[in-house]
């Protein structure tokens, strides 16, 4: 078993979304997850986007080994989870509710019109690339670059003027 790595960031509680743990699974970078925080939850709604629905993926038994040190906490107020519904899709809307609810101090999610509702509750937000952002600033990868070219071939879009700033942000653009 490999010794958990110190965390640089102290954010105990902190819920996520499908699309992170999927993106950052594809590029081998899931462990990034483990090192933000020592309380990480994700409701049931995004293990059944990720474990289930993935099935046939290689990701997946990549995934499958980090829910063991996930935890799947389902969001009890179903209303909210309904009208969130409406706009955005089932595991967004239970992430969002699960962080209100555990008064999570960050959320992960890529979505912008997901990130846009949790805003509007007053959650902190970032995604995958906010994470690859922190672990590069923090010494936890060498090449932001590769991994953005990564992530571009596994379907992750972004712009050209987002990957730019990201570049120069992290120092290497």
């Amino acid at each position: 078993m490999r010794p958990r790595p110190k965390k640089t960031l102290n954010m105990p509680k902190t819920v996520s979304n499908s699309s992170p743990i999927i993106h950052l699974a594809k590029i081998g970078k899931l462990d990034l997850l483990r090192d933000l925080s020592e309380d990480l939850f994700i409701p049931p709604a995004v293990y059944e986007e990720c474990i289930v629905e993935g099935k046939g993926r290689p990701e997946v038994e990549i995934i499958k080994k980090a829910t063991r040190w996930m935890k799947i906490r389902k969001p009890q107020d179903g209303n909210l989870v309904k009208l969130l519904r409406y706009e955005i899709d089932d595991g967004e809307a239970e992430a969002i509710v699960l962080a209100l609810e555990i008064n999570a101090e960050l959320l992960l999610i890529d979505d912008a019109e997901a990130r846009e509702k949790a805003r509007i509750y007053d959650i902190p937000v970032t995604g995958t690339l906010g994470i690859l952002l922190q672990a590069k600033h923090e010494g936890k990868i060498s090449s932001l670059g590769d991994l953005l070219t990564k992530l571009a071939q596994t379907g992750f879009w972004m712009n050209e003027r987002l990957k730019a700033w990201l570049l120069k942000e992290a120092g290497e653009g």
